[in-house]
């Protein structure tokens, strides 16, 4: 072979592309860096004990820009929400993730909500694929609920993270579609980030993130002491806070604290 090139040197050349590209092995080694895979263990060790500024965090976990990378590569994102109510949430948490990096932003909304967000942005995929009660009969229901998870899977596995609840309402009929789709995502071990009212679904269904400790939940204040009240039976005061914080984190599934202290 030219240059000193054999058979099993182009064939383990290719490998890695095909492997490269794969969105399983991208999230997996999204993941390890986000967990602890750096190769420069002190830095790691930093990580893990909180002793960095967020400048060191984000520079251990972003992907380096390459030219020989092909978009998706840096980050392919799907935004869980977006309903005829509400349309800003879903735009701004899309539209961020380009600005701060990623590749591709995807919106999974209702048919309703479409055309408004599609009309924010060109930058944005927009999938009318979510329905709301008011636009399903009571004997569609179930085929309809089918067909929404059939059409997210098709694109569940390009996905390297889920943000769930940004303008999603509290339609009841919704939020029993978008329970299976995060019970799909877990499946694939995807990342999930919840916020709004995705935050509502799992505080009344708290199974949905139990032992998943790639749920990443965003709480504002009042979202947080519905959150405490609903998994440790208490109230949130100041004095108890951080030890209610460390309780919620030992039930598996992360959470932020919420900026705002006063309770």
């Amino acid at each position: 072979m030219r240059d000193g090139m054999n058979s099993r040197t182009l064939l383990d050349a290719a490998k890695s592309c095909i492997l490269a590209s794969s969105p399983v092995f991208r999230r997996q080694q999204f993941l390890i860096r986000c967990v602890g895979g750096s190769t420069d263990q002190r830095d790691m060790q930093a990580l893990r004990s909180l002793e960095v500024d967020s400048q060191s965090i984000i520079r251990a976990i972003t992907p380096a820009l390459d030219p020989t990378r092909h978009k998706g590569q840096a980050g392919n994102i799907a935004v869980i929400g977006g309903c005829r109510e509400y349309t800003g949430a879903p735009y701004f948490s899309a539209i961020s993730a380009l600005k701060i990096g990623a590749d591709l932003s995807h919106v999974f909304c209702t048919t309703d909500a479409a055309p408004v967000i599609k009309s924010y942005s060109p930058e944005l995929i927009v999938h009318p694929v979510l329905e709301e009660s008011y636009n399903v009969g009571e004997e569609h229901k179930s085929s309809i609920a089918s067909k929404v998870l059939a059409e997210v899977d098709k694109w569940l596995e390009r996905f390297d993270c889920l943000v769930v609840g940004p303008g999603l309402g509290r339609d009841p009929f919704l939020l029993d579609c978008v329970s299976e789709i995060m019970r799909h995502a877990r499946q694939s071990n995807i990342p999930i980030v919840i916020d709004g009212d995705g935050l509502f679904l799992v505080t009344n269904n708290l199974e949905l993130v139990s032992g998943y400790a790639l749920a990443v939940l965003t709480p504002n204040v009042n979202e947080y002491k519905r959150l405490v009240q609903k998994v440790l039976s208490s109230e949130v005061n100041d004095i108890d806070a951080p030890q209610q914080l460390l309780s919620l984190s030992q039930t598996d599934w992360w959470c932020y604290y919420p900026k705002e202290r006063k309770f």
